[in-house]
């Protein structure tokens, strides 16, 4: 008699755990990608960040600074002015809002970077020098429009909020509470000015523990006078996120010295 051959094969359960664990595998790897194209993303946009803060830095420069004027003081951030040159010679000479955008060719509609500049006067030397904080944001969509110091802009600046001092928490780190009408300003993870002296903080979380909505827990201690308590109203300066709602557009803050 023949001998009757075997036949191999998997069965149905064992093909369906194959299946699955390939799948788990794609997951991760998936996973991995998106993860690196962010990363990828912030390290592009960080990088191209520091080529748009030394155009700002030599633009200012080149407009020039009123020196003379009131506003400008040692303990107070003053935004450059966007719409006329602070040189009293161009004070009827509007500066072209290409200018702010990057690269700063004459196609703004195109554009997707922008940045602004606090200003305020150098206490170590007040008559010659600036301490100057630029702001480097990232618009989405061409219709988009920001709050602006005279109504929606085109792009985003920085704007003044005012906070409450609440207190500190295990970590000795600051808890300020947003001023009303305005806690949509401000949200985990963005990056914030203090008037006064320019330190620049990070928002690493919004309503602690159960706090409020609109109490925020900075990344280090406040160091207005290098001890607590701190006064029990600050103003702040932030980039707020599109009126129409959206992440906040701000890339990266810089902190310089100008000297004229």
């Amino acid at each position: 008699m023949p001998k009757r051959r075997q036949y191999g094969g998997f069965s149905l359960v064992e093909v369906l755990l194959a299946i699955a664990t390939l799948a788990i595998g794609m997951m991760f790897i998936g996973g991995t990608f998106v993860a690196g194209v962010y990363f990828s993303t912030v390290s592009t946009e960080r990088t191209m960040a520091t080529v748009v803060v030394n155009e700002a830095v030599s633009k200012l420069r080149l407009f020039g600074v009123d020196m003379t004027d009131p506003n400008l003081v040692v303990n107070q951030q003053k935004l450059f002015d966007y719409q006329v040159k602070p040189n009293p010679v161009y004070a009827s000479r509007p500066i072209d809002p290409n200018e702010f955008a990057y690269p700063s060719t004459r196609t703004l509609a195109d554009k997707q970077y922008f940045w602004s500049a606090l200003c305020r006067r150098d206490p170590k030397d007040p008559n010659q020098a600036l301490l100057v904080t630029v702001f480097v944001s990232r618009k989405v969509g061409t219709a988009t429009r920001y709050v602006g110091p005279a109504g929606p802009m085109s792009w985003p600046v920085p704007m003044p909020v005012g906070v409450a001092f609440v207190g500190v928490d295990p970590a000795g780190r600051p808890v300020l509470a947003i001023e009303a009408g305005k806690e949509r300003w401000i949200g985990e993870g963005y990056t914030i000015v203090e008037n006064s002296t320019g330190d620049i903080y990070r928002v690493i979380e919004r309503g602690a523990g159960g706090a409020p909505a609109n109490e925020i827990t900075l990344d280090k201690p406040w160091n207005l006078d290098g001890t607590y308590p701190v006064p029990p109203t600050l103003l702040v300066w932030v980039v707020p996120p599109p009126i129409s709602g959206g992440g906040g557009p701000c890339i990266v803050v810089y902190r310089t010295e100008i000297r004229f």
